[in-house]
């Protein structure tokens, strides 16, 4: 059987945040200095500054870096709290799609059982945003869409779950790049993200959970 290429070891974003936090665990910044700026970080990594975005949007999201709008980003910890799922670093597409239907699959369905008015109206702002970026730039698109599947898996209203996609979503953008890695994107497959939401408004989980399976799978 042919062995499939890791999936995460191929992203740039990924070898972006191995640089970043291998100067971090060393001391290069001290906690609460601020870090060099997105051309200055797109130059030493010789890395393009979307994906020096991307890298620290991650390193926010996992607690080690404060991004403060309009004033830089600042060190916040020097502990990752993702260093206990660094085996899914070595992630391939298939196990990325069986961590999903683990995860998500299961959230997305209690979120179309316990999601609130407050809970739609944000999903369906995501969404629209998602909708102005599918056909154009790859990373704004992923990370729009990013923002639509975390609403989801917050409609259900668990804590655990939330923090866990939350960390889980790097792999989940990984994922993307290779699958819509491809000109023109197919419109059927953003549609069915507007069937997902519509389940989950008709809080019709099993239709939700369905449809969820349907676009992880998607070649």
């Amino acid at each position: 059987m042919t062995d499939i290429a890791p999936l995460i070891k191929r992203s740039l974003v990924d070898q972006a945040l191995e640089q970043l936090r291998l100067r971090i665990s060393q001391g290069v910044w001290a906690i609460g200095e601020r870090l060099p700026t997105e051309p200055e970080l797109s130059a030493e990594l010789g890395i393009s500054r979307n994906t020096v975005r991307e890298a620290m949007r991650v390193l926010a999201f996992s607690g080690l870096i404060d991004i403060r709008q309009g004033d830089g980003s600042y060190l916040r910890s020097m502990t990752d709290p993702l260093g206990t799922m660094r085996a899914l670093s070595h992630c391939t597409l298939e196990q990325a799609q069986e961590t999903r239907q683990i995860l998500e699959v299961e959230a997305i369905g209690l979120a179309a059982l316990r999601r609130t008015e407050a809970d739609l109206t944000a999903l369906r702002k995501a969404l629209d945003l998602s909708a102005e970026r599918y056909h154009g730039d790859l990373e704004a698109y992923i990370s729009a869409d990013l923002i639509f599947h975390q609403h989801l898996v917050d409609a259900a209203h668990n804590p655990a779950l939330s923090e866990l996609y939350h960390y889980f979503s790097a792999i989940v953008g990984a994922q993307l790049r290779q699958t819509l890695n491809r000109s023109p994107r197919r419109q059927a497959v953003f549609d069915l993200h507007g069937a997902l939401l519509d389940a989950v408004e008709q809080q019709d989980p099993d239709r939700a959970k369905s449809l969820c399976r349907q676009l992880i799978n998607e070649p």
